[in-house]
């Protein structure tokens, strides 16, 4: 069974930093484009930071210079990370790990991890 898995929220201060981690787990031939998005309440979930297989990266403009994605293709993991540096109280979501995964069908499709909340205090 395919699987997304996140770690690494928390409370952090206005002004710090923290890594959010996902990996991916189970029978997966391929990973395609991976990312992370985040929901905060009352408000639709959005993309934060996305990175192709190749390394390209693409990243909301509220988190542009302060969050980097980082992903690990390896035999070992599979893992796409999240760092987020200088946070804002505006950064508070739940934060979820998407990822574009062949399980040895025909096309890909697109998974969710369960989520993990982050809170920034003022």
């Amino acid at each position: 069974q395919v699987q997304l898995v996140e770690s690494g929220g928390g409370l952090v201060q206005a002004g710090g930093s923290l890594r959010l981690s996902c990996a991916a787990s189970g029978r997966i031939f391929s990973i395609g484009v991976m990312g992370w998005y985040r929901q905060a309440p009352g408000k639709q979930r959005e993309l934060v930071a996305t990175i192709t297989g190749g390394g390209s990266t693409n990243y909301a403009d509220s988190v542009k210079g302060r969050f980097t994605i980082f992903r690990d293709n390896g035999d070992a993991k599979k893992t796409v990370d999240l760092q987020m540096n200088s946070l804002k109280p505006e950064d508070t979501a739940v934060y979820y790990c998407n990822a574009n995964l062949n399980t040895g069908t025909i096309i890909s499709y697109n998974y969710w991890g369960q989520g993990t909340q982050v809170t920034v205090s003022s």
